[in-house]
């Protein structure tokens, strides 16, 4: 009681003089006398006292910012020295309500945040930890630290995905630029002009640009094998491959080399797919995988693939993925590389063939003529090729029927063509004649 008494008295005295200082306008006695106000209830573990200590000293008639923002900064280091969950709980609660519609606290309010959301996160509550997130819209701190805005968001996205929110995930992933992550970071910082806004150090716990850059990818890869993207899982494991902590290391990107030639394979042809197989084949490393190395060239050859030869070779080799970095590559992909071995045979029968019967290209490509015929139409249909079937007769035409303005413009092209040629026969001709003439004179 005795102790209680010292206590309070103190704290009458300290609230006397902060009101003296906070009249006078002076901002270091105010901020001063209300640290040492928070300062005497956390010494005296009185939690609830120094709660209402905070409410009621950012309630003051006209109460400076710089207090406000001591204030809070100072109680923030109280939140990991709190008895119990409860009681942590509810001084982040009291802080987030000083802080909250005050621009000059916004990145402890963030913080803050966080913090609450983690609490959430380990108490199972999921969705109430990714709406707490949402609610900060750190993109618009000027004063944020680059990476500490980076990882913030990041932390939204991982929620958002963990509650199966993809639609929210894709949005705040938008938030970030890929390109931030290839900033030169050994630059020298420029000196802040007067007036600019500083920008407050990250803390220590936030990763490096290059750290999360790897947690960005590989967030991008379990949105993205949601709806079995396999070019974007692919482009995002090429990202993380480019990473000098993982090129460096064969331990980290022969796992990572593996993803993305699997996901490759995996990938609809079209041209960005088509480039990126050829720009891994130039790889040097992946002659350390020689098998890959041999599936990529296949899918690059144009002959017709053996479905069951190729899925004996590297059956073993698709199992084995459970056990590498980034996990298995998914129930649906066995039935998709199949696929993608299908639509690839009817690729190359169709440079070789302008006709063939229905019965023969399902012979080439081991299926049967209703299977093989629905896999032409859906290729059809995506434009992946032109082909035309005649059912009675059972016959595929893959040449294009060209109209007749096609044909005239092919006829001016060709006949433009052949006449440059005879001018410039003639050019030479006639210059041959010159030199010649010129010679005998003589």
């Amino acid at each position: 009681m005795e102790a209680k008494g010292q206590l309070e008295a103190s704290i009458d005295r300290l609230l006397n003089e902060e009101k003296q200082m906070r009249l006078a306008e002076n901002v270091a006695g105010t901020r001063k006398s209300a640290t040492e106000i928070l300062k005497l209830c956390f010494e005296a573990k009185d939690w609830k006292l120094l709660n209402e200590q905070i409410l009621n000293l950012s309630k003051k008639r006209g109460q400076l910012k710089q207090a406000v923002q001591s204030m809070v900064q100072q109680a923030m280091q109280y939140i990991d020295q709190t008895p119990d969950i409860e009681t942590r709980i509810e001084l982040i609660k009291t802080l987030n309500n000083v802080s909250a519609g005050k621009i000059y606290v916004e990145i402890e309010r963030a913080r803050l945040t966080k913090k609450l959301a983690k609490i959430k996160e380990e108490q199972g509550q999921i969705a109430e930890a990714a709406d707490l997130m949402q609610e900060v819209a750190v993109e618009t701190f000027g004063a944020m630290a680059k990476t500490e805005k980076i990882a913030f968001i990041l932390e939204q996205v991982r929620l958002c995905l963990d509650r199966q929110d993809f639609v929210r995930a894709q949005i705040l992933s938008r938030k970030i630029n890929p390109r931030v992550f290839n900033a030169d970071t050994t630059k020298d910082k420029k000196k802040p002009k007067e007036g600019d806004n500083m920008v407050e150090e990250a803390p220590a716990d936030v990763p490096t640009l290059l750290e999360l850059k790897r947690i960005y990818y590989e967030l991008m890869i379990r949105y993205y094998s949601h709806n079995n993207e396999y070019l974007e899982i692919c482009r995002s494991y090429k990202a993380i491959y480019e990473i000098p902590s993982v090129k460096e290391n064969s331990e980290q990107w022969i796992p990572v080399l593996r993803k993305i030639c699997w996901f490759l394979v995996l990938a609809p042809h079209d041209p960005m797919q088509s480039s990126l197989l050829n720009a891994t084949l130039e790889d040097k490393n992946l002659s350390e995988i020689p098998d890959f190395k041999m599936l990529l060239k296949q899918v690059v050859t144009m002959e017709v693939i053996q479905w069951t030869s190729l899925w004996n070779k590297y059956n073993g080799e698709f199992e084995k993925e459970k056990s590498m970095i980034g996990g298995s590559l998914g129930d649906k992909a066995a039935e998709d590389l199949k696929l993608r071995i299908i639509e690839h045979n009817i690729i190359v029968v169709s440079k070789y063939y302008s006709r063939i019967s229905l019965k023969r290209l399902a012979e080439l490509l081991c299926l049967t003529i209703e299977e093989a015929e629905k896999h032409l139409s859906e290729m059809v249909v995506s434009k992946a090729l032109i082909a035309k079937i005649d059912r009675p007769s059972g016959i595929i035409c893959f040449q294009t029927v060209k109209d007749s303005n096609e044909i005239l413009n092919s006829w001016a092209t060709n006949l433009e063509k052949l006449l440059d040629l005879v001018e410039k026969s003639c050019h030479q001709i006639h210059k041959e004649t010159m030199v010649h003439k010129a010679a005998l004179k003589a």
